[in-house]
């Protein structure tokens, strides 16, 4: 369960920073993030959203900029909003540990979870036992029964083709739900739901098995699981752009509006 006031935690930390940034007196439209991040209204945000880790933080994301030459193009804005929907939810933007990430869309700057990212919100509920995302290799597939969400994947691997995405959970009172994605399915999915599918610059094609761990673990929570506030904010700004000027958001490559999460509930007074 969520603790009281979350939700207007989760948004005013992110609205913070904007809002801290855009009041400073050396603000300008068309200043540098690395100026934005070093601002000292700014860094008093991050370190009022996360304490010691702030000053960490603000360094992995300027050297996810600093390792991307597209996100380098991207308006600083952009890239600073999708890095406070970050600290708000509480992961890491390293990409080698697969939280979330920011992720470049032309010339805007978007945030994305990832499927790691959507494990640990779970975990922080206390509700979730067990919980994994798994490719699946051709021959270990025995059977699925979509009716009974029953699968068996007790088969020996033949090759390492894969075939298809598996998400599984358990909560502490017993309860168990998994879902399973095959390859077809998955690649349309994709195709329908991002626009940049295919591309060189898409997630879809540098990490795909990555993104279809994601989109199962997704759907299973969506469908199935008990969702924090944070773990429901997180799913409502996937793929999401934020602009720091007028804190429009839009998702210009495309949402996931088949496992979205249609409202955020707000916390019971």
């Amino acid at each position: 369960m969520a603790t009281e006031g979350t939700t207007e935690i989760v948004k005013k930390n992110t609205e913070g920073v904007a809002k801290a940034m855009t009041a400073a007196p050396e603000y300008k439209p068309t200043n540098s993030l690395k100026s934005m991040l070093s601002s000292a209204t700014v860094k008093a945000r991050f370190d009022e959203v996360l304490k010691s880790k702030a000053p960490g933080f603000i360094s992995s994301v300027l050297s996810a900029v600093a390792t991307n030459k597209a996100l380098q193009t991207c308006e600083p804005g952009t890239v600073l909003q999708a890095a406070a929907i970050a600290a708000s939810l509480d992961l890491s933007v390293n990409s080698s540990l697969g939280e979330c990430h920011i992720v470049p869309y032309n010339n805007q700057a978007q945030f994305q979870v990832g499927w790691r990212g959507l494990v640990q919100l779970a975990l922080r509920t206390g509700q979730y036992e067990k919980m994994n995302s798994v490719e699946v290799y051709e021959g270990e597939l025995v059977s699925y029964n979509r009716a009974e969400g029953v699968i068996d994947l007790s088969g020996t691997k033949t090759s390492e083709v894969v075939v298809g995405y598996y998400a599984y959970f358990k909560l502490i009172n017993g309860f168990k739900a998994m879902i399973y994605m095959s390859m077809a399915e998955m690649i349309a999915h994709g195709k329908k739901y991002s626009k940049s599918f295919g591309r060189d610059n898409s997630p879809w094609k540098a990490e795909f098995h990555a993104m279809g761990r994601k989109t199962v673990i997704k759907k299973l929570l969506k469908d199935w699981g008990p969702k924090s506030i944070e773990m429901s904010h997180a799913i409502v700004k996937d793929q999401s752009v934020s602009r720091l000027d007028d804190g429009a958001v839009t998702y210009p490559d495309g949402k996931d509006a088949d496992i979205e999460v249609d409202t955020v509930p707000e916390p019971a007074s």
